[in-house]
């Protein structure tokens, strides 16, 4: 038995944060610096009050309605997120309610970030063809924008929230073949949020400024951005090749590449340095910036929109943890 990827729907907030909404705040930017840098002009926000289990119950209410999906036929619920509702109970839990998905159906939360749509396709594809489950639905969601200091223009820049939901059954457009993963915990510090876990309870109020007036802080995500570049560089064209290795493959066999989207200038440079063709190479984050655990599937959904899903497509997912992730899926 195989397990296939059979719908993606994704669902974006209502607020949006323009390059110009970011310039005005901080005027030693500007529009063009941040478009040819970051590769972002617009960022979804989530609301004060709206939390990842909405987006995510957003989202897969649109995969229900989108696609004819009856809630009674799910009978596992995935959620990816590191927002996530409460430290317990688990917001999958919430969401089975929510949903009005049956009580016999599995639900659990995992906590990954830029590698955790990848994740979430191994773990759904190992319980399609245990025959545990029959219908997954893995969604992933994420509001970074909570994590960050409303000084932080850097990250600012970057991060967008989104929730996208994703269905993996017996029979689906695109199978999903053999996985490359790996985890780096030495890297943890340099993507982190500090404080508000157990080992850290308590907020620090820290806040300290770096020599480019950005603001380093325990209690907000702090990214060393030029570590995060050295390992991506290191990671990635290896997880590619592995990816490529376990599925008997070389490069030439690959109609699509779609990796995490991180940012403009760091896609552009892999794709570089991996020696990728640019036209089979797909990006999606003008209008809706890294969208963390979202971004592969957001550009999936909107890759299928424009015709582009055909043959073999390898995703590789990347970041925090550190934490990486390679498949293929094959379009049927």
């Amino acid at each position: 038995m195989g397990a296939y990827i059979k719908a993606i729907s994704y669902y974006l907030p209502e607020t949006i944060v323009t390059n110009e909404d970011i310039i005005s705040q901080f005027p030693e930017w500007t529009v063009d610096k941040i478009a040819k840098k970051i590769g972002v002009f617009n960022r979804h926000i989530a609301a004060s009050g709206e939390t990842a289990g909405d987006l995510a119950e957003k989202s897969a209410n649109l995969l229900f309605k989108e696609h004819a999906v009856v809630p009674g036929d799910i009978d596992f619920i995935l959620l990816c997120t590191q927002s996530p509702d409460y430290f317990l109970p688990t917001t999958a839990c919430l969401l089975q309610a929510k949903l009005g998905i049956p009580t016999k159906c599995g639900a659990l939360d995992f906590n990954l970030g830029c590698s955790g749509f990848v994740y979430g396709l191994a773990i759904a594809k190992g319980l399609v063809c245990s025959n545990i489950a029959k219908n997954v639905l893995l969604i992933t969601a994420e509001t970074y924008s909570k994590h960050i200091h409303p000084l932080d223009k850097g990250n600012l820049t970057i991060f967008g929230d989104a929730a996208a939901a994703t269905l993996i059954s017996a029979d689906g457009f695109a199978e999903i073949l053999d996985f490359s993963l790996g985890t780096d915990g030495k890297g943890a510090e340099n993507l982190i949020v500090r404080t508000g876990g157990l080992r850290s309870v308590q907020k620090k109020s820290d806040i300290v400024f770096d020599e480019s007036n950005n603001p380093i802080s325990s209690d907000f995500l702090f990214m060393n951005g030029s570590e995060i570049f050295n390992f991506t560089c290191e990671a990635v064209p290896q997880l590619v090749n592995d990816t490529l290795a376990v599925n008997h493959l070389d490069k030439a066999n690959i109609d699509l590449f779609v990796f995490h989207q991180a940012n403009k200038y760091m896609i552009d440079f892999l794709r570089k340095l991996i020696e990728i063709e640019k036209e089979k190479f797909y990006c999606y984050l003008e209008n809706v910036g890294n969208t963390v655990s979202s971004t592969i599937p957001i550009a999936l959904k909107e890759a299928q929109k424009e015709g582009k899903l055909r043959g073999n497509i390898l995703l590789a997912g990347f970041g925090v943890g550190y934490s990486w992730g390679g498949v293929i899926v094959k379009t049927i």
